[in-house]
């Protein structure tokens, strides 16, 4: 049964810095892609970052391009998200996502941790 593990949430001011952890079982994790997303109150389930099995290709929203960066250590199952210069407007219920493709589409992703709060205060 795969599950997807994510910690490393918290209260930060803007400005400051946190790292996402997702870690990964029951599937052949340097067989997927995987990915982040973020879901906000009153609003749709977002793309953040993706990367590739490999690390080859990495995607990125618009919104934190320059300020997030994905990276997965497939030895440890593990994919992280580091986020500087956060900003209010980051605040949201992260997940991690797992797919066959690399996407930035939530209907490519087939498995989903159960998210892990961030919430960035002025």
């Amino acid at each position: 049964q795969v599950q997807l593990v994510e910690s490393g949430g918290g209260l930060v001011q803007a400005g400051g810095s946190l790292r996402l952890s997702c870690v990964a079982s029951g599937h052949t994790f340097n067989s997927y892609n995987m990915g982040w997303f973020r879901q906000a109150p009153g609003k749709e389930r977002e793309f953040v970052a993706s990367i590739f099995w490999n690390e080859n290709y990495i995607r990125y929203a618009d919104s934190v391009a320059g300020r997030f960066i994905i990276s997965r250590d497939n030895a440890k199952n593990t994919v992280y998200l580091q986020m500087n210069s956060l900003k209010p407007e980051d605040t949201a219920v992260y997940y991690c996502a797992r797919s066959p493709h690399i996407s930035d589409r939530r209907d490519q992703y087939n498995s989903w941790g159960q998210g892990t709060q961030v919430t960035v205060s002025m």
